[in-house]
C-alpha cells in the first residue's frame, strides 16, 4: 500500500489537514517534526499519480512523498464502517454492509476501492443532500469530481434521466462505473476524464465538490454550463472562508448555504 506523506510549515496544518480530507482521505496521522514541520500520513489512491491528482496543485513549501507498507492492518478499517445517514430518506451504505430494506429509505451502495471515501466527508455530506433535494425527473446533471459516483448515482436514483460525470482520476472513471453498475443505473451515466472546458451543452444540475482554488479555475465552465434556469452546487470550500469562491461566480447569485463540521455547501442560480 502506498501511504502519502505531506510535510508543511506548522502555520499550515489545518489547512494541510483540510486538503487532505477533502481529496478523499478516510484516516489522516498528524505529527511535528522538529517543532516547525507538520507531518501528515493518508492513503489516497493506489497509485502515486492518482494521489498527487486527488491533491491538486500545493503550496511550493509543502512537500508530498510516498512510503510502501504492508495493507493488510490497513484493511481493518471496513470492520468499523456504518452506514451514513444523509436525511431521513437517504443512506450511504458500505458495499460489503448488508441492506437495510428499509422502504421509506434509498439506500445508495458504495465500494470506495483503494482511491475513494464512502461520502461520509461533510463536503460529501452536504453535497448528497443537496442533490437529493434538487435532482429532478427528467434533468440532466453535471457531476464534476465524480469521485467514487456517490452525486452522480443519487441523482439518477432520483430520477435524473442523463448524468454526465467527471473526474481528472482514471480510478474514479472506474469507480464511477463500478458502483453505477452495483446501484443498477449504469446506463444514465457517462463516465469520463474529459476536462470541464470539453464538456458541451446546459444542465439543470450541476455539482461540483472540489477544492476552492480548483472552483475558481472553473468559474466559467461551471456558469456556461448551468442552465439559465438551473443550479450550481459548490462544496470543497470553508464555512466563513469562501467569498472569494462567490465572487469568481458573479454575477451567478446564492440561493441557499448548508454547513457542516466547519464545511459548507452553497446553491447557486443565474440572475
Amino acid at each position: 500500500m502506498r501511504v502519502l506523506v505531506l510535510s508543511t510549515p506548522v502555520g499550515d496544518a489545518e489547512l494541510a489537514a483540510d486538503r487532505l480530507w477533502v481529496a478523499g482521505a478516510r484516516a489522516v496521522e498528524e505529527s511535528t517534526s522538529q517543532g516547525a514541520t507538520a507531518v501528515f500520513r493518508t492513503v489516497l489512491a493506489e497509485v502515486d499519480d492518482v494521489s498527487l491528482a486527488l491533491l491538486g496543485e500545493l503550496p511550493p513549501d509543502w512537500v508530498v512523498t510516498f512510503d510502501e507498507v504492508d495493507d493488510a492492518p490497513a484493511q481493518t478499517w471496513r470492520e468499523f464502517v456504518k452506514p451514513m445517514v444523509i436525511n431521513d430518506y437517504l443512506v450511504i451504505r458500505p458495499a460489503w454492509l448488508p441492506a437495510q430494506r428499509n422502504a421509506q429509505v434509498l439506500e445508495i451502495e458504495i465500494e470506495p476501492g483503494g482511491s475513494f471515501g464512502l461520502g461520509d466527508h461533510p463536503t460529501t455530506r452536504l453535497s448528497a443532500d443537496a442533490t437529493w433535494r434538487l435532482a429532478r425527473t427528467g434533468s440532466r446533471v453535471l457531476d464534476v469530481g465524480c469521485g467514487s459516483g456517490v452525486l452522480s448515482i443519487i441523482a439518477a436514483r432520483r430520477g435524473a434521466t442523463e448524468i454526465v460525470a467527471i473526474d481528472i482520476a482514471e480510478a474514479a472513471r472506474e469507480a464511477t462505473n463500478d458502483n453505477s453498475r452495483r446501484n443498477g443505473v449504469s446506463a444514465r451515466l457517462t463516465v469520463s476524464t474529459t476536462p470541464i472546458a470539453a464538456v458541451e451543452g446546459t444542465f439543470d444540475l450541476v455539482v461540483a465538490n472540489v477544492l476552492a482554488p480548483t472552483l475558481v479555475a472553473m468559474a466559467g465552465d461551471l456558469q456556461r454550463l448551468t442552465a439559465s434556469d438551473g443550479c450550481l452546487v459548490l462544496s470543497g470550500v470553508l464555512a466563513g472562508r469562501h467569498d472569494h469562491v462567490l465572487a469568481a461566480m458573479e454575477p451567478m447569485r446564492v440561493i441557499a448555504t448548508s454547513e457542516l463540521e466547519r464545511w459548507a455547501a452553497v446553491e447557486l442560480s443565474h440572475p
